[in-house]
């Protein structure tokens, strides 16, 4: 079984414009099943100055919304789990660099809904929170713009494998959440056919790679199942697909990007915007402060 730490928390960043209840229900499950508090983080953007303008007024106002948007956060939290502990936290500034802030011990994941921002939106934007987080986080970050898949059977986590660092976090982390949830890991490798084929890995030795690197998490593991598939196409859309029935999508992260998240890595950034269940983002072993 997988070793809880009751010193951890999860964070989870509230939107005072969109309550993004799947989030909060996403977030109170894993709470409940970790046995840790959740801690509900609202930050408020500073104002753009105004001549001839009192900025102190509006602020008041903000500040009020946000409280209210986080005592309702609080009572959803309160009526989906009673017995999970919940912090309110409200703090000024940008919303992704306070989340970021928020992503270092003890807390074990960040959650944020997903506003559904085009890719300029996401760059240029202030209010862009799922991409420059998931880029730049110390720790798991879990985007949920889409519910998981509970009705599909065998219950199951997809986790992208390519053989690299970050590909072992996000297998190592499905792994441990497939043991606290009690369902089955769906390891999946895709390849694209290049138009140099010469040095390309064979097939069996794609399906050799795939068996190595769950065999290791298999053998820590040992009470949850396993399946590996080996996949031909794009990875984001044949992982995106694989997620159509999925209780969510585990990728690691290449990297630590800049605060716009233009290095998260295309898979991943791809991913955001293309699969069809909450998507967990691992940073590698090496990023890990």
């Amino acid at each position: 079984m997988t070793d809880l730490d009751p010193d951890q928390e999860i964070v989870v960043g509230i939107d005072p414009r969109d309550p993004a209840v799947p989030a909060l229900a996403w977030a109170a499950d894993e709470a409940e099943r970790r046995a840790l508090p959740l801690r509900l983080v609202l930050a408020l953007p500073p104002l753009h100055d105004t001549p001839h303008v009192d900025p102190k007024p509006r602020r008041l106002v903000l500040h009020a919304q946000g409280q209210e948007a986080l005592t309702a956060a609080a009572q959803t939290i309160a009526r989906l789990t009673p017995r999970v502990r919940v912090v309110t936290e409200l703090v000024d500034g940008q919303p992704a660099a306070v989340l970021c802030r928020r992503a270092n011990p003890p807390t074990r994941m960040v959650v944020v809904g997903s506003r559904r921002l085009s890719r300029p939106e996401e760059i240029l934007s202030a209010s862009s929170v799922a991409a420059p987080l998931s880029a730049q986080a110390a720790c798991p970050v879990v985007v949920v713009r889409a519910p998981e898949h509970l009705a599909h059977r065998p219950a199951h986590l997809v986790v992208g494998v390519d053989g690299s660092m970050p590909s072992r976090e996000a297998l190592k982390f499905a792994f441990e959440e497939a043991d606290v949830r009690g369902v089955l890991v769906h390891a999946v490798l895709v390849w694209q056919r290049s138009a140099l084929t010469f040095g390309e890995p064979q097939p069996e030795e794609r399906t050799r790679l795939l068996a190595e690197a769950v065999a290791e998490w298999s053998d820590r593991y040992p009470d949850v199942q396993s399946r590996q598939e080996v996949r031909q196409g794009h990875p984001v859309e044949e992982l995106a697909l694989a997620s159509s029935t999925a209780l969510a999508l585990i990728v690691g992260r290449r990297g630590r990007g800049g605060y716009t998240g233009m290095r998260l890595g295309s898979v991943a950034h791809g991913l955001l915007h293309r699969a069809e269940c909450p998507v967990i983002t691992v940073p590698g072993n090496d990023e890990r402060r």
